[in-house]
């Protein structure tokens, strides 16, 4: 089906091609199906762009972009999956609690783990013998579904959990210090709940075309082009390595000799530091500095996240149209001193006195965390900075948008979903291709999931009772779960047809001050059951995704998925409590240092103090936040013009297609996304988007296909291992930091942009 989200190409942008695919199945070696070749492109030097197909909606790049070939002959469940899955997993699990704690924000991505994975599993084959009783650890050639089941197991236990950074929250701040056994099943309980709602939402996120998960495709590409044979595979392996191996050679220049190729910005130079507003609207370079107006940048660490390479166009345009607007915004407000903010520091997000100096929440609370509003009278409400309240806003904004936005543009598939409780089913009248593979392995019951939702539900419960008295009440937990299932699916339309994630954060820890009034604690924790079940829910949907793609039997990706997460909470909650004991007096300070930093788990402290303790004082009706609170219901009128606009206008007009382009959600949201961390990469990240996603997509449509999703693979994967290994040889993650000289492209005394100075 056609679906207005989806990204597709406009119409003037295409021309038309009548080439076809005929597909050939090659046999290798041992009578094991090597790969099926589209002889269209088996000879892809002489395929013309004119003979090649343009892709003319976003979600079929999952049907001409990756291969529905399957080998169900493939061993999986092998000795080389389960040792390199569980000490992957390890791994991840323990590299990222510590990167959690880093002064960098850093993390472990799904392409390092799939890289070092492929080397071991590679070498492995190799090395093992595999004849006689040897081949029960070496059954032959490390094939895709090894391959796969140690992704999933080592990206979800690489992804740090919120309940491990709630956990170190209430420890560092509140002095709370949960039983290690209780964290370790509250962690995985936690995610296990967002798992539960990710199966019985498979048929509606999963199965489907349309559900094509844009940030995955080459991910799926890089392992179909690594495990596939083939004169063409082979072309596109060797095509990998090489932008890998440039990629790694250069990615380290901007990062640590040359730091000012991560934000180029002419104005800054000519500047140099001299003008405040200069660095507000132009400046990128370091964290905080600006917002990074005409900037540039080299470094792919940077640029990759704004996806320009996988993100649709139709993706792309809206949220460049909302950095558009939050320029404006965003410096306006500023300097008409909106939320009364002109005079705190342009950018930041921590909380502020009345004098402009950190605010001291510790004063305002009673021993046992309750707001006491003696001393709160004495100390002053605190105060955001403007851009940050603004940003606040229009994420709330975007939530309030994107439920709106999926009620309008999916009634349909919601409807056959839920109308008559399909999604109970284990059959479904799916005509994707992906999905008609997978019809010959077993389904997971739709009960193992509900099962699963529900026990964990219990768990949760229990480890929340068992300080004494209860973090927060059992009703609590399952009225945020319910809401968070309702989010997850509207969050899952956004995130599964678009790339784009919308975060609810903010929203629920406001909703969750309403409901626990002068209670810092019980809005932190529901970040648990609002927040992090959500997203736990969509990483887990993303990884059944991949399942289908590669032709993992779904009951072992399950598995995977379960072995990961317990791996994961098991490793999280260790090296977490031994962080915390080891530095807890530098992980309580604002700054920190060059080594550790308590800078993540700060800002849940932070936001359970503004909005737990002080809901009342700065979120209702007349207060001076009120508007970030009622922002989520004047959202909600966001998509409907457009729709309108759309469903009355003249079929296939032009004013009927530019409505359904416009994707309020992400326009919203990214009107406030600039005032975080470094702003330089967006305007390569323009210039690249359009380059991708447009001109090759429509001029250069055979070099798309076959290599643009293998770029963004090879540059992701090349940038985050020359960064792992920067992390710990130069950047501190071993304790010890090797600072490069200053010269003129690493200034002393200026940002990296040379845009401000570094005692401003």
């Amino acid at each position: 089906m056609s679906l207005p989200i989806s990204g597709d190409v406009p119409e003037l942008l295409l021309r038309e091609s009548s080439a076809s695919s005929i597909e050939k199945t090659n046999e290798g070696k041992d009578g094991f199906v090597e790969e099926k070749i589209d002889i269209t492109e088996a000879s892809s030097d002489v395929d013309t762009d004119s003979e090649v197909k343009i892709i003319r909606k976003a979600e079929d790049v999952a049907i001409e972009i990756l291969s529905t070939e399957d080998h169900p002959e493939l061993p999986v469940f092998t000795f080389r999956a389960m040792f390199l899955g569980t000490g992957l997993s390890a791994f991840g699990a323990v590299l990222a609690t510590i990167y959690t704690f880093k002064p960098q924000n850093a993390s472990v991505s799904q392409l390092f783990c799939l890289i070092i994975a492929y080397i071991l599993g590679t070498l492995m084959a190799a090395i093992i013998p595999s004849h006689g009783y040897w081949k029960y650890l070496n059954p032959g050639p490390f094939n895709i579904k090894e391959h796969t089941i140690i992704v999933i197991m080592a990206s979800t236990a690489s992804t740090v959990a919120v309940a491990m950074e709630v956990i170190a929250a209430l420890n560092l701040f509140y002095d709370i210090r949960l039983n290690g056994a209780v964290a370790i099943f509250q962690i995985f309980a936690s995610q296990m709940i967002g798992y539960g709602i990710a199966g019985v939402l498979r048929s509606l996120l999963v199965y489907p075309t349309y559900a094509f998960y844009p940030t995955y495709i080459s991910v799926v590409n890089l392992l179909q082009s690594l495990h596939y044979g083939g004169v063409l595979n082979q072309k596109r392996r060797k095509y990998f390595w090489i932008v890998f191996a440039a990629i790694f050679c250069w990615e380290w220049i901007p990062q640590y000799p040359f730091p000012l190729l991560t934000a180029i910005s002419v104005v800054c130079l000519i500047d140099n530091g001299r003008s405040i507003f200069v660095r507000n609207l132009f400046g990128g370079g370091s964290s905080n500095e600006g917002i990074g107006l005409l900037s540039f940048s080299t470094s792919w660490t940077l640029i990759t996240q704004g996806y320009p390479l996988v993100w649709p166009l139709q993706t792309q345009v809206n949220s460049y149209i909302g950095m558009a607007i939050g320029y404006v915004v965003l410096t306006v407000c500023y300097y008409w001193n909106v939320f009364n903010g002109r005079d705190l520091v342009f950018m930041s997000t921590a909380l502020f006195g009345g004098n402009g100096s950190t605010y001291n929440q510790s004063a305002i609370l009673t021993p046992d965390n309750q707001l006491d509003p003696t001393k709160l009278a004495e100390v002053g409400l605190p105060r955001f900075s403007t851009t940050y309240a603004i940003s606040q806003m229009c994420y709330n904004f975007s939530l309030g948008a994107a439920i709106v936005h999926v009620l309008l543009w999916y009634w349909g598939d919601l409807k056959n979903a839920f109308g008559q409780m399909n999604f109970l089913q284990n059959s479904h009248d799916i005509d994707d291709p992906h999905y008609q593979e997978m019809k010959k392995y077993r389904e997971v019951p739709q009960w193992w999931y509900i099962a699963l939702f529900v026990v964990s539900i219990g768990v949760g419960i229990g480890c929340s009772y068992t300080t004494g008295t209860a973090l927060i009440p059992w009703w609590s937990i399952i009225l945020f779960t319910v809401i968070s299932f309702f989010l997850a699916i509207c969050l899952g339309f956004i995130m599964a047809t678009t790339g784009f994630s919308i975060s609810v954060k903010y929203a629920i820890q406001i909703l969750a001050a309403f409901i626990h009034p002068g209670n810092p604690v019980a809005v932190m924790y529901v970040n648990l059951y609002g927040n992090s079940t959500a997203y736990q829910t969509l990483y887990m949907l993303q990884d059944l995704k991949l399942g289908q793609y590669t032709k993992l039997p779904p009951r072992t990706t399950f598995a995977a998925q379960m072995a990961g997460s317990i791996i994961g909470s098991i490793f999280n909650y260790a090296m977490m409590i031994s962080i915390v004991d080891n530095n807890r007096a530098v992980l309580q300070n604002p700054v920190g240092t060059r080594i550790w930093s308590g800078w993540i788990i700060q800002s849940y402290n932070s936001a359970s103090v503004a909005m737990g303790a002080l809901g009342e004082e700065l979120f209702t009706y007349g207060k001076p936040y009120y508007m970030l609170a009622f922002a989520i219901f004047v959202g909600l009128a966001f998509p409907v013009p457009f729709w309108l606009i759309h469903r009355y206008a003249k079929p296939g007009s032009n004013i009927a297609k530019c409505a359904a382009y416009i994707n309020t959600p992400i326009i919203a949201l990214y009107a406030g996304y600039l005032p975080y961390s470094v702003n330089g990469q967006w305007w390569s990240c323009v210039v690249i988007g359009f380059a991708s996603q447009w001109w090759a997509r429509t001029y250069r449509p055979a070099w798309f296909k076959k290599y643009n999703y293998l770029t963004s693979a090879a540059l992701d994967g090349g940038s985050q291992v020359i960064m792992f290994i920067l992390s710990f040889a130069v950047f501190g993650a071993s304790n010890t930091a090797v600072p490069f000289p200053y010269w003129w492209g690493n200034p002393e005394n200026l940002s990296v942009d040379r845009c401000a100075l570094t005692d401003d």
